[in-house]
């Protein structure tokens, strides 16, 4: 079993800056996939970034490639989200996950463990 809690968000001007964070609690953190979703108010859960177990292979959204940076620190059981240029359009819950395998993935289906999501709001 794995337990992620996400930190780091909450209201930012357009333009703005946040960065996530998603500690993980495992003593196995280097061999999972991780990634990132998000849901608005309304809509269905979507894909923001993934990384695999070493970082060293990365996607992206079409929507946030550019201004949206996923990391980690395998040392310190976390990962990140570095989001910049931020637009009313992020705004949603994000969260993180974990998947039981070393490769990305974009579908919800394919991560097998959720944080509890923290909420980003970006006015214009």
């Amino acid at each position: 079993q794995v337990q992620l809690v996400e930190s780091g968000g909450g209201l930012v001007q357009a333009g703005g800056s946040l960065r996530l964070s998603c500690a993980a609690s495992t003593r196995t953190f280097s061999n999972y996939a991780m990634g990132w979703f998000r849901q608005a108010p309304e809509k269905e859960r979507e894909f923001v970034a993934a990384l695999s177990w070493a970082g060293a292979n990365t996607a992206y959204a079409d929507s946030v490639k550019g201004r949206f940076t996923i990391s980690r620190d395998n040392a310190k059981n976390t990962m990140y989200l570095q989001m910049n240029l931020l637009k009313p359009e992020d705004t949603a819950v994000y969260y993180c996950a974990v998947r039981d395998a070393i490769w990305i993935a974009k579908s919800a289906k394919e991560y097998a463990y959720w944080g509890q999501g923290t909420q980003v709001t970006v006015s214009s």
